[in-house]
């Protein structure tokens, strides 16, 4: 089904606002569920445009939050380099700025190590936890070298040729049969931040792995793994779902960008979750993955 990647009609939501005395660029859709609002932490490179589609397709009675990383899209360079822990530290202000005590988080592929740092260095400001086509950090199954030495530049921001050469090879699911939709994607909204920012977000990662401390985080969490996702294999999913005490793991059909590109089918399941009464931790729950006779 085809996907529009432009925003909406409707009161600009997009604005810069400074926290510790950082400029960032957020956008915040208004909700009326009267529970904490969701944060969406994005991928290297991609600013807070890249997910308007999922934004689109949630629950609209669901307050989302978005923010440009430091050095990406619209939020300015940092004057040095930043950690997990000082971007966590950020994110907890954001939030008290907003007027939020807590929120439900969720990060997809490089936000999705930010979000399980937030989830337990920030345990009290985070409800629940959703992980999307990520993984364990530098402890993890990693992709294939070819897939990753893509990776180490922004050039598939840059270039849509580039980018409509390799779709299939880094992204998978749709993008194998569908690279154009792909390069449209990346390219019709998304802000591309200077380089440095780029080279500063693969850094704030390096060495990191939350992988001895996955059974620390308590919060209900959900995992979506895509079952053709050449840059996260879905064994890192279930290896997070084996670790992290109350969690459950939904496999979609599709590929890295499946939070986007299947937003209509996986938006519904996020909803779902952060709507959910989970009494007694969210193990023993069934993705609706598992009933469709997926991998669960």
């Amino acid at each position: 089904m085809p996907i529009s990647f432009r925003r909406k009609p409707g009161p600009p939501t997009t604005r810069s606002i400074v926290v510790d005395g950082r400029q960032l660029r957020i956008d915040v859709r208004p909700g009326t569920a009267g529970r904490p609002p969701l944060l969406l932490v994005n991928g290297v490179g991609a600013s807070l445009e890249l997910l308007q589609p999922f934004v689109d397709a949630l629950d609209p009675t669901v307050e989302v939050i978005r923010f440009d990383v430091p050095g990406v899209g619209g939020s300015p360079l940092p004057g040095v380099p930043y950690r997990f822990t000082g971007l966590c530290r950020l994110m907890a202000n954001l939030l008290s700025e907003l007027g939020h005590n807590q929120a439900d988080v969720l990060g997809i592929s490089w936000g999705g190590g930010v979000a399980q740092h937030f989830a337990l260095f920030h345990r009290h400001r985070c409800r629940r936890l959703v992980l999307v086509a990520t993984g364990t950090g530098s402890l993890m199954v990693p992709a294939r070298p070819s897939v990753l030495a893509r990776m180490v530049t922004p050039r598939r921001y840059l270039d849509r040729g580039y980018l409509r050469r390799n779709a299939a090879g880094l992204y998978g699911g749709s993008a194998r049969s569908q690279p154009d939709r792909v390069s449209e994607l990346m390219h019709a909204e998304n802000r591309v931040g200077p380089a440095l920012g780029y080279v500063y977000q693969l850094a704030a990662g390096a060495g990191w792995t939350s992988l001895p401390f996955l059974p620390l985080i308590r919060q209900p969490t959900l995992i979506l793994s895509g079952d053709d996702d050449p840059l996260i294999p879905l064994a890192n999913g279930r290896l997070m779902h084996s670790l992290i005490p109350h969690s459950q793991l939904h496999v979609y059909r599709g590929g890295h960008l499946g939070l986007v590109t299947e937003a209509a089918e996986l938006a519904p399941v996020v909803g779902r979750f952060l709507a959910a009464d989970l009494p007694g931790g969210a193990r023993d729950g069934r993705s609706r993955a598992a009933h469709n006779g997926q991998p669960g």
